[in-house]
């Protein structure tokens, strides 16, 4: 075997060495959760992602390996930008063209009686969930390409004078076992005395559209900390940032067993709008942006276990940035900047393009939408 050149690093292993160079395209294809199980076979292996050499080849294994819902060249995939206006109007368009430069406005069911308008996760089949994000007592599904609108009924929540009913939606997803859409909510009666407040009777409830009926649950998870970034969809299950103690945890609810999961945070202190979760190369991954002009972005390799976060992104401080509002395919991440314009960043290349159109502050969504011509009661209901 040719002999190894003095300047070339080595990772060793036991009594053996392995150049760089071997080792490095290999560990660079496996996935991310065997890729943390195998780091206590050497010390060196421990630091791989601290190597900008190693990040770089496991990043374009990552970008040519990941599979999407949907594919680039899809016809009935689109972008849907959600927004604030003014006076309460909101506004949805489908993004077009090769950099989103044009825009067709989707004009919202008059049947639709919702305050303060936002989406639940994503578009899930073709499927929104809208609901008011001031209480959370109203909420709907919607699928654009039928026209259809499946007001949500209220669940078991009771409004008495004695106390304050505070109702925190989840999740929304789909349940492919039983071919269902779900949606989670946390219900808890607050008593506000002048020394503390007193939080009693909490409980969480799941809605089925097939059974058109809310199911109530004694579970203990954390709840959801904030409201605006911290809730995603992913291969039948909600995610979203739940809080205990200070502490954070991302949840992830099975839809289909009906059971949760939590995975420590590896920020400390994480404070209210520091992290936005999103999905990146098909996997939940978290943007923090503490300082609101640089971006870490990493990735969880193993639910429920901390030390499977990977930071696979360090984005340099941008000027104007301020606000990421979602991604799309192919690691394009959406953000709103300082000036109100909208923009996305490339991951691998660096690049950033504005798009042409303002969005308000806080209330900028984007997701991906496919659609879907199969309505609501070919579900059997």
């Amino acid at each position: 075997m040719a002999s190894t050149s003095r300047n070339e690093k080595k990772v060793s292993g036991a009594n053996n060495y392995i150049p760089e160079s071997i080792v490095f395209p290999i560990l660079s294809k496996l996935p991310v959760k065997s890729l943390k199980r195998f780091s206590c076979v050497s010390k060196s292996w421990t630091h791989l992602f601290e190597n900008p050499v190693f990040i770089n080849m496991f990043r374009k294994n990552l970008v040519s390996k990941s599979h999407s819902l949907y594919n680039d060249d899809d016809d009935d995939v689109y972008f849907v930008l959600h927004q604030y206006v003014h006076s309460f109007r909101w506004d949805f368009y489908v993004l077009c063209g090769e950099k989103f430069e044009y825009k067709l406005k989707m004009d919202l069911p008059s049947s639709f009686h919702i305050r303060v308008i936002r989406i639940l996760g994503s578009a899930m089949n073709g499927v929104f969930c809208i609901y008011d994000c001031d209480n959370h007592t109203m909420a709907a599904l919607w699928n654009p390409a039928t026209e259809e609108v499946k007001v949500i009924p209220p669940g078991s929540a009771e409004f008495q004078g004695q106390f304050t009913t505070e109702i925190v939606l989840h999740g929304f997803g789909y349940d492919h076992v039983t071919d269902d859409y779900k949606l989670i909510q946390h219900v808890s009666y607050i008593t506000f005395n002048e020394s503390s407040d007193d939080i009693h009777g909490l409980f969480w409830e799941i809605y089925s559209l097939k059974s058109n009926s809310w199911k109530k649950f004694n579970f203990d998870i954390p709840v959801r900390g904030w409201i605006t970034g911290s809730d995603v969809y992913l291969n039948g299950e909600c995610h979203w940032w739940g809080k205990v103690n200070n502490e954070s945890y991302l949840v992830s609810f099975n839809l289909c067993k009906e059971a949760f999961l939590i995975t420590p945070s590896p920020i400390e202190n994480v404070q209210d709008g520091d992290v936005d979760l999103v999905v990146l190369y098909g996997h939940v991954a978290m943007i923090s942006n503490r300082n609101k002009t640089s971006f870490q972005i990493s990735i969880l390799g193993e639910f429920g276990v901390k030390e499977s976060w990977i930071k696979l992104f360090d984005v340099e401080p941008l000027s104007g940035i301020e606000q990421p509002i979602g991604t799309v395919m192919k690691g394009k991440i959406f953000f709103r900047k300082k000036d109100g314009e909208l923009a996305y960043i490339d991951l691998i290349t660096g690049l950033i393009q504005e798009i042409g159109i303002e969005g308000g502050k806080s209330w900028c969504q984007m997701v991906i939408y496919k659609k879907n011509l199969r309505r609501f009661g070919a579900i059997n209901m």
